[in-house]
């Protein structure tokens, strides 16, 4: 068990390979031996099983009390224009 509370011993210019090598470990103790393309066979993204399903989206024309906010690009109603003549929703104002 690792004393968490113990001063960590600072490495010198004198130390050998060995001791930088026993405080540090060795680099391939944590490699991982999996292939890249593996890794992805066993994650599964949620809604996945809806991806066969169609989906159908009533697409309604602009009314005339309404405009198209030209920073956010969204349909909003006229009480929401920042100012007449410039076509900005107040969020983006």
């Amino acid at each position: 068990m690792a004393d968490h509370d113990a001063p960590r011993t600072a490495l010198t210019a004198g130390d050998s390979s060995e001791e930088m090598q026993a405080l540090h470990g060795s680099p391939d103790t944590a490699a991982i031996d999996a292939d890249e393309n593996d890794l992805g066979a066993t994650f599964e993204l949620p809604g996945s099983d809806l991806l066969d399903e169609e989906l159908i989206v009533a697409v309604v024309p602009m009314m005339a009390d309404e405009f198209r906010c030209t920073r956010c690009f969204l349909v909003r109603h006229r009480s929401q224009q920042a100012t007449a003549g410039h076509e900005l929703c107040r969020d983006c104002s």
